[in-house]
This record gives structure tokens, sequence and C-alpha cells, in this order.
């Protein structure tokens, strides 16, 4: 290839270019759109309080608990629990492993065992296990409660959350009764 021929392809590309963005400015002239005075739609922006280690703040989705245990069952429950038996024992007088274990966990208070060491948001979460805390918790832990360590993503399926419930609370020396 001569240098005519080059000169040539790169005018070829220049002139290209210059057409596309030409094209461009005469659009922006023949359709001018003027920006409205007033937004079609505000979108505010909520700024959280700073919480203490200590308190907690979370948002309670209120949830009909009857019909939620309803869907589960312990067989289910025992096959679910398979996920959390990476990190938590459920065998009484089980011992801690990454997390607690959980053996008789429903109706105690959250982070109470005394051998096994909370993150500071666990610890300062003063409320006991129940079946409407534990389906809060399971369903997405992190944001549950914000600065747990648990790092596991939750149980979204209903009935695997309702099934591992009822699994926890059979293993137990005093099931909470069902509601």
């Amino acid at each position: 290839m001569d240098s005519f021929e080059i000169n040539k392809v790169i005018a070829a590309v220049l002139l290209i270019a210059l057409i596309v963005i030409g094209i461009g400015k005469i659009s922006d002239i023949a359709f001018k759109v003027d920006k409205p005075e007033k937004s079609a739609y505000k979108v505010e922006i909520v700024e959280d309080s700073p919480t203490s280690s200590s308190k907690v703040e979370k948002a309670v989705e209120k949830i009909d608990i009857v019909a939620l245990l309803a869907l589960g069952n312990i067989e289910h429950g025992e096959k679910v629990f398979k996920k959390c038996a990476a990190c938590h024992l459920i065998n009484k007088g089980g011992d801690n492993k990454i997390g607690p274990a959980l053996y008789g966990v429903l109706g105690r208070k959250v982070a109470s065992k005394k051998d096994y060491k909370y993150s500071k948001a666990m610890a300062g979460y003063d409320k006991n296990w129940t079946f409407e805390e534990m389906n809060g918790y399971l369903k997405k832990p992190q944001s549950y409660i914000k600065g747990t360590k648990m790092a596991f993503a939750g149980l979204r399926k209903e009935k695997d959350r309702a099934s591992v419930i009822l699994y926890l609370n059979k293993n137990s020396d005093n099931p909470l009764p069902l509601p």
C-alpha cells in the first residue's frame, strides 16, 4: 500500500467522523428539548441515624407466623438444616463450631451461649429467639441484624424457613408451643 492509499483511508475515516458529529449537532438544533422546570419524579434519600452497637434497628415486616409454619415440616427442615450444619451443631451437648450450637435455641435469649464469642451486634440485640425473630433472621441475617458476623445469605423460600424453624424447635428440652 503506498502513501496515497493510506491518505485516502485516513481521509475517509476523518470524513465519516465529521459527518457523524455534524449530524449530532444538526439534530440538537432541529430537535431542541427543554428541560422541565420541575422533575416528574423526586427521589428522596433517607439518612439513617447513627446507631450504637448496643442498639440495632431493623424494619419489622408483619407476617402471619401460623400460616408460615403451616408450610413447613420437620423432615424437610432436617434436610435444609444441612446448609447450616457447616457452621452449627444441633445435637444436645454439641460444641460450638464456627457458629454457636443451636440445640434449644428457640425461646432463649439471643447471644446467650456463654462459651461462644458473638459479634457486638448480636450481643447487643436484646430479644429472645421467637418464631418471628428466627424467621426474620433466617430470611437474610445480614440485613436483619446489621453487623452480625454470620455470612450466610439466608433462606429465601418460606417453606425452607418454616421447616428449619420447626426443626430447631423440635431439638430442645423445652420446645416452644406452636402458635
